[in-house]
């Protein structure tokens, strides 16, 4: 299990996380996801401008939730729920508290355009000569070891597909979509919600009678037990908080461009200020 990067210290050396911590102090987890970067470094902005001293502490799933429960961190905001992150949920209930959802209804699965006359996958090899990338009927992909790539292979093999999985890179896959988009033509891609693409570009999961990607699940935060005690202030304005896709994937593309992810934080907040001081009403 790989160690939370914990940074900070004192003069005389390192200060203890419990040391360091005041009532208006607070330590965020994260985990590098997308939609996880992005929210972790929003909400660091948005508490610092209330005067809170914010540190995000990095590390590999499983010893952020490890590190919310044990109290070294107050919260993280990734819990993917009532399936994918129910293990973990089932290992640290006594110690935790979930709140929201702050995004409903991601997804995995096959995407293409909303201009392309097709609604499930049951319906792909009826168009495998207009689906084409590179000239052959194909799915564009993302990175070969992804879990969603392994669903694909399944779903290849269970719907009896007649096309080509192509492994990229998430960066490939969208540039694909994109200009496939920019030109009208059709293509069908893996994809997962929440993307930064959703917000620009017009798409739609394809059916998937065989579930063999899953069900649609809700993403929320976790905090410590402590954490409605010791910030009671902080937990109203994150109950009020909500994001869809056009609000999520617009910060993640800014974020995706910027110098850095606070930075774009930091600039699409400037930009949504409305809807910012609508969770601090």
């Amino acid at each position: 299990m790989a160690a939370l990067i914990f940074t900070g210290c004192s003069e005389n050396g390192d200060t203890s996380a419990e040391e360091k911590k005041t009532d208006k102090s607070l330590r965020l987890g994260l985990f590098n996801w997308a939609e996880n970067i992005a929210v972790t470094n929003m909400w660091k902005v948005l508490l610092e401008e209330e005067g809170y001293e914010v540190e995000i502490v990095t590390g590999d799933k499983s010893p952020v939730w490890t590190g919310v429960a044990e109290g070294d961190l107050d919260l993280h905001f990734e819990a993917w729920m009532p399936s994918t992150d129910k293990p973990l949920w089932d290992e640290y209930e006594s110690s935790i508290e979930k709140y929201g959802p702050w995004f409903e209804g991601t997804a995995l699965g096959l995407a293409v355009p909303t201009y392309v006359d097709i609604n499930s996958i049951e319906e792909l090899n009826d168009h495998r000569d207009k689906l084409t990338y590179n000239n052959e009927s194909a799915i564009v992909g993302i990175d070969s070891g992804s879990s969603l790539m392994k669903l694909t292979q399944q779903a290849l093999t269970d719907y009896d597909l007649k096309y080509n999985l192509i492994s990229s890179s998430g960066p490939v896959m969208t540039a694909a979509v994109t200009k496939a988009y920019e030109k009208k033509e059709p293509i069908v891609a893996t994809l997962w919600k929440p993307h930064w693409i959703f917000s620009q570009v017009d798409l739609k999961f394809l059916e998937d009678p065989k579930n063999i990607y899953g069900q649609n699940e809700n993403i929320y935060l976790v905090a410590h037990k402590s954490f409605a005690d010791d910030h009671p202030q902080v937990l109203e304005w994150m109950r009020n908080w909500k994001m869809d896709d056009g609000s999520l994937g617009s910060l993640m593309a800014v974020i995706k461009d910027a110098d850095s992810p606070e930075a774009g934080a930091q600039q699409w907040i400037e930009d949504h200020r409305d809807l910012v001081n609508s969770w601090f009403e």
